[in-house]
């Protein structure tokens, strides 16, 4: 199992499962607890590349960092970018009092990697679902409200999470990525 990879976060939930996928396809990331500042901006790439590059400044190690948001059609995408700080501020309980009749929502996860200077590999996945009722499971983040497309449970209620999740997608469109760079390098 490849084990040169740091993954930069301040989020140990975040950590270990992104951990917990990454094994799945043969690597292993080593966790670097940061509080990075996270720039407000409008798009999830842009983020995830400043704190990549950020990382990356401070540690001079393979670093990802992953960004995750949660897209509601009805809110025009709020709070997408802006994820993390709407969670702090209002939690899920206030994205239920947003959120009226239609429910559909997109949750994305960028992961950005970075082994040089400036030089950043972006990963992205999608996952369509719908925002519930009222929040269903114990889960961290805005895992108590999404359900995929095709399920009737939330992510928090889900075995199967890590199998389906935007941030596996994400993680496995980058480890594919990374075992083909390593084998076609001779690594």
């Amino acid at each position: 199992m490849l084990s040169d990879i740091f993954f930069v976060s301040s989020n140990k939930n975040k950590f270990e499962e992104a951990q917990n996928i990454a094994s799945k396809f043969g690597l292993k990331l080593e966790f670097l607890k940061s509080h990075l500042q996270e720039i407000q901006a409008d798009t999830l790439e842009e983020i995830a590349t400043h704190k990549a590059m950020k990382a990356f400044s401070i540690y001079s190690k393979p670093i990802i960092v992953e960004d995750a948001g949660l897209f509601i059609k009805s809110l025009n995408g709020f709070p997408g970018p802006y994820s993390s700080f709407v969670f702090d501020t209002i939690g899920n309980k206030g994205i239920l009092r947003l959120v009226s009749v239609k429910r559909d929502a997109v949750f994305r996860s960028i992961i950005a990697y970075c082994e040089r200077d400036g030089d950043v590999h972006l990963f992205s996945a999608d996952v369509a679902g719908s925002i519930s009722k009222k929040e269903h499971g114990k889960r961290w983040g805005f895992d108590p409200i999404f359900i995929p497309t095709g399920k009737n449970k939330t992510y928090s209620q889900l075995k199967e999470k890590n199998q389906i999740s935007h941030r596996y997608l994400a993680l496995k469109n980058f480890s594919n990525w990374y075992l083909n760079k390593k084998k076609s390098s001779g690594q």
